[in-house]
């Protein structure tokens, strides 16, 4: 064994002991880290020779790149939607790596049927039936392109070809149908040879991001029959609109379409009793994409996806190997999304919802959604400051006067706060994401006076 190895294993405990230290400094002072930041440029250093063990690495992180790190734990940082890490699920995503299972074949390992209770919880979370399998994935953008994929093969199913088995272009002409998708639609529609010219957007209702339902019937009418994908939005980016999922699984009566929801974190309304209605038909969606690291508060990175056809997802990710064994009546994980192996990312989503339950979590909800539409408000009554659209949930559009993009880097310079910008409706804009499990009232007033030293 090389020398550094042996005694990292001879003082493993007091080097653990040491990491642990750092974390507790860093978690401690997440509230005057700040938000983000512009960090001076580190010069790469040539790969080393012997290494410096491990309390040297540890040193020469904590040296060279902790300090440039953001605050993106901590409860002002609010750009994209970003959630911080709980207690439990930090803990989770911890023994993650201690226990470091690959969760992706079941062999030997109750890892698998932790995955299947966590799925279960999440369905019972999110209200949806026990017919719907899932699998866990990396983010909103794997996520969406599984459930693509298995709409792929529904398509394929509806005309008589075996996209699994003969590549896609024997579907021939294929349309995608949605108002105001998520750029990772796109991204998932090229990677699976679709392309992103199959997507079709639909006009959206007057003033909102929610699809016109009429349009959309008409145009699905013009597909004459022709199966279709619908990509259904349940909370968008820059406003928190929903689409209405009751009305769109109505069409299915007349026209032959499978319907993907991109609930990345417009799923957690489901647990805000003012704003639970909003998701009224996602059970009945085929496909449905929702991210944990977001509003679950779980570590980077952590998101699921949930399908009525697991069937079909069986035919597009099944992996054969004689090593791997006969696809059985309980497929292992791998057979589900398009890693072969991968890290237990159930664990921490298992811990958070485990130590929180529902009522935790609905807490968590509840209180960002408040900080958002009082930080709207604020934020409306200040000079020359338009709030672009209603505070549906947890994100604030507005525009300041003046350049946007500046406002942004003005308001990350003083620490306080983070926001991105964004483009709304043609206007150039920015966006406040209240996901963060930590974000108290306190906070509140330091993002309004952060904003307030971007104006003119």
């Amino acid at each position: 064994m090389h020398p550094r190895l042996a005694d990292d294993l001879a003082t493993f405990p007091a080097l653990l002991e040491s990491i642990r230290r750092l974390a507790v400094d860093v978690l401690d002072g997440l509230d005057d880290r700040p938000a983000a930041h512009s960090p001076a440029q580190q010069p790469a250093m040539p790969l080393p020779a012997d290494g410096a063990g491990l309390a040297g690495a540890l040193a020469s992180f904590a040296d060279r790149w902790a300090p440039g790190f953001s605050g993106s734990a901590g409860p002002r940082y609010l750009g994209f939607v970003t959630g911080g890490a709980t207690p439990a699920g930090l803990a989770g995503d911890w023994l993650t790596g201690v226990f470091d299972q690959n969760a992706g074949p079941e062999i030997g390992s109750s890892a698998g049927d932790l995955e299947r209770e966590t799925l279960g919880w999440l369905r019972e979370l999110f209200g949806l039936p026990d017919g719907h399998g899932g699998a866990f994935v990396s983010g909103a953008t794997m996520s969406n392109m599984v459930g693509l994929a298995i709409g792929r093969e529904w398509l394929g199913e509806r005309l008589g070809v075996d996209v699994a088995q003969q590549g896609v272009a024997a579907l021939g002409e294929t349309a995608v149908f949605s108002g105001a998708p998520h750029s990772s639609i796109f991204k998932a529609l090229s990677m699976l040879g679709l392309g992103r010219g199959a997507l079709r957007q639909v006009p959206v209702r007057p003033d909102r991001e929610a699809v016109d339902v009429a349009a959309l019937r008409a145009a699905l009418a013009a597909r004459a029959g022709r199966p279709a994908i619908v990509v259904a939005n349940a909370g968008t980016v820059n406003t928190v609109d929903y689409d209405d999922l009751r009305a769109i699984v109505e069409l299915r009566r007349e026209y032959p379409f499978w319907l993907h929801v991109d609930a990345a974190f417009g799923a957690f309304a489901a647990l805000s009793p003012a704003h639970a209605p909003l998701l009224d038909g996602l059970a009945e969606a085929d496909s449905i994409c929702v991210d944990l690291h977001k509003w679950l508060n779980v570590p980077y990175d952590s998101a699921v996806q949930f399908t009525r056809r697991t069937d079909l997802q069986l035919k597009v990710f099944s992996n054969a190997a004689a090593y791997l064994g006969p696809l059985t009546e309980r497929p292992d994980f791998l057979h589900h999304t398009p890693e072969n192996s991968r890290r237990l990312r159930a664990l921490a989503a298992w811990f958070s919802l485990a130590a929180y339950g529902r009522d935790g979590h609905r807490d968590i909800v509840t209180r960002n959604i408040a900080s958002a539409q009082r930080v709207g408000a604020r934020l409306a009554e200040l000079p020359g400051v338009r709030l672009l659209a209603p505070v549906r949930l947890n994100v604030v559009c507005l525009a300041l006067p003046g350049d946007q993009a500046a406002a942004a880097r003005t308001i990350a310079e003083t620490g306080e706060a983070f926001v991105t910008p964004t483009v709304y409706a043609g206007t150039p804009a920015l966006r406040l994401a209240f996901s963060n499990w930590r974000t108290g009232e306190a906070d509140e007033d330091r993002i309004v006076a952060a904003v307030r030293r971007a104006l003119p």
